[in-house]
């Protein structure tokens, strides 16, 4: 700790080694502010002072860092000048719970009456002036309605401290919609003092700070030690970034901004909290727990050997959260989920790979052929491909406008007079109420599936789930068997047909659980523990639910225990994706079987499945 104390003063003094200049012209909030000699040496004095203790001074800067994104966005979707930000350093400091002598709370100084006025809600429970979402919300609005009256950001900015109504009366005159103006010894000491904070922190506070906050945005009433279990991150540390609950719980009358803490660099770093109240400094915990095997990190790493289109992958577990994948990978949160298009709430898919670098703007192969349960962000994770990129080469916007067999382009823009091109796909006819969709190159059609009369079928009650079964395709040609989800089994003279249940649902929109269980016989429950859902979170449009579980029971068949190798043929159309859906294996299997080291495919490439 000494030896990163001592690196930490040598950063800050030479950040700090040369103190800013106040300049004779400055721009704010697209006004050209001329400053006169005497306003800038009174302005210099206050830089000076601001910069005069590296450590005092970096502190502030790597608070701004992790909470100047924030208020950015804030500012830039109520329509403020971003300049403003530099107030939130004068007023507080950045510190959470700062009490002025009069009263003011939080990181933007807001007496209860004020705050009240603005929309925050200030109570026992709940103290949003605590909140640099919703605070920032309100200083933006409080700071345009200020404008209102002068049309000068200037004056505006001088109301925050004396309020509007002492700002009109002591203008002398109206400077409304000015895009020039002077400071002198005369402008009121607020205004100066911002243009020192101004002036000290603009060339330091750019960069990524290490430690980083992000927003998890809920209407629904939970505990902040429910969301540290929930997010995967230390109780205490979630409750110092989330001091506005003051109860410990986030309440549902209203939406709630939760600030999500995340170490933004590998260094560890000692950050001051945010609080008025704490002197000591805190070392942001590790996401990996302590004691974590060598064996897990030696695995990751091996694991993040696996490239998809130049880019390093993991493998998902079942269970694990992003923020658990993410420590697992060794990398920064906010970058993970940056690079696979999630949030922090959004659950980790077993066997799903997830990227550990940025998307490209072009994929390694040219095509790519729609199969069914696919959608824009499956795609683009298969390919390491960029969505936006996906969306424009296509010309489309949405999943819904995915087919069955369509056929994306995923290199190049697709001619804007080209057709979309669709596979052909097979139908299954199972009986004359039930048909199910089967991707065959063969012209032939198929009549029915059929298993043979030697099966062992036991009675729908038992806990028989699914049943594998042969799809005869003509005299001479027979796919691979499948294990399918089995809804009724008759037999007639020789054969047991068979009636499938279909194996997943794409939800629609509008679409309850509720309704989803009802129409095909399934327990709300039941969809829930199959698809390890959350019932607060909910379910989404285009998301892909499982019918049934996802390990299929035996059957008292002959040889059904016995593995079968079988030898693939690469086409042309093929993909790993492809072939592992085809045989019911995973990508990762089929690399380890032929110690594949990318995802790259030769037509022609004979590939060992093995079916178990």
């Amino acid at each position: 700790m000494k030896a990163f104390t001592a690196v930490f003063f040598v950063v800050a003094i030479t950040a700090s080694a040369q103190t800013p200049e106040v300049p004779h012209k400055m721009q704010f909030a697209g006004m050209t502010l001329s400053i006169r000699d005497d306003a800038r040496r009174e302005i210099q004095k206050d830089v000076d002072a601001l910069t005069q203790s590296p450590r005092h001074f970096m502190i502030k800067v790597e608070r701004a860092r992790t909470y100047f994104p924030i208020i950015e966005k804030v500012f830039q979707e109520e329509n403020v000048p971003e300049d403003f930000k530099y107030l939130v350093i004068q007023e507080s400091s950045l510190i959470s719970d700062a009490v002025s002598p009069s009263n003011a709370v939080g990181f933007w100084q807001f007496k209860d009456y004020t705050a009240l006025e603005m929309g925050l809600r200030v109570d026992k429970e709940v103290d949003e002036r605590l909140n640099i979402v919703s605070s920032s919300r309100a200083a933006a609005r409080y700071m345009k309605k200020n404008n209102f009256y002068f049309n000068n950001w200037i004056y505006a900015l001088q109301a925050y401290q004396m309020g509007a109504g002492a700002v009109l009366r002591s203008v002398k005159e109206s400077q409304s919609g000015a895009r020039h103006m002077e400071i002198t010894s005369s402008t009121y000491w607020y205004v100066k003092k911002y243009l020192a904070h101004k002036v000290a922190f603009e060339g330091s506070v750019s960069g990524v700070g290490q430690i980083q906050v992000m927003t998890y945005e809920t209407k629904s009433k939970k505990s902040l030690t429910e969301l540290a279990k929930e997010v995967s991150i230390d109780e205490v540390e979630l409750k110092a970034y989330n001091k506005w609950a003051k109860a410990g719980v986030v309440p549902d009358d209203r939406l709630y901004a939760v600030m999500i803490p995340v170490k933004g660099g590998n260094t560890e770093m000692m950050v001051l909290p945010a609080s008025a109240a704490a002197a000591k400094a805190i070392t942001t915990p590790a996401d990996v727990k302590a004691g974590e095997s060598k064996a897990a990190a030696v695995t990751a790493k091996k694991e993040s050997r696996m490239k998809i289109n130049g880019i390093s992958v993991i493998e998902g577990n079942q269970g694990e959260t992003p923020t658990q994948l993410a420590s697992r990978a060794g990398v920064d949160l906010s970058g993970f989920l940056k690079w696979n298009d999630i949030s922090v709430s959004d659950r980790i898919e077993s066997g799903q790979y997830y990227l550990l670098g940025k998307k490209r703007v072009r994929a390694e192969t040219a095509y790519h052929t729609v199969r069914q349960g696919d959608n824009l962000w499956r795609i683009s994770q298969l390919y390491g491909l960029q969505i936006k990129k996906l969306k424009r080469y296509n010309r489309i916007d949405s999943d819904r406008e995915l087919q069955v067999g369509m056929t994306l382009w995923l290199t190049a823009m697709r001619p804007k007079d080209a057709k979309v091109m669709i596979a052909p796909v097979k139908v299954v006819e199972i009986d004359q109420d039930h048909t199910f969709g089967w991707e065959a190159e063969q012209s032939t059609a198929i009549d029915s599936i059929q298993v043979p009369a030697t099966l062992q079928v036991l009675p729908l009650k038992d806990t028989l789930k699914t049943v594998p079964v042969n799809v005869v395709v003509d005299s001479s040609k027979t796919l691979q068997p499948i294990n399918a989800p089995l809804d009724s089994v008759t037999k007639q003279s020789d054969t047991m047909v068979v009636t499938l249940k279909p194996e997943q649902h794409v939800v629609q929109t509008g679409e309850t659980l509720y309704a989803i269980a009802h129409r095909y016989n399934v327990g709300v429950m039941d969809l829930v523990n199959w698809n390890n859902l959350n019932l607060q979170v909910g379910i989404r449009p285009g998301q892909i639910l499982k019918l049934s579980e996802s390990q299929p029971v035996a059957v008292d068949v002959e040889t059904s225990n016995k593995p079968t190798q079988i030898e693939h043929e690469v086409k042309s159309t093929d993909t790993l994706y492809s072939i592992a859906r085809k045989y019911g294996v995973t990508i990762k299997e089929i690399m380890e079987w032929n110690d594949k080291k990318d995802f790259t495919l030769s037509v022609g490439e004979k590939l060992k499945v093995i079916q178990k």
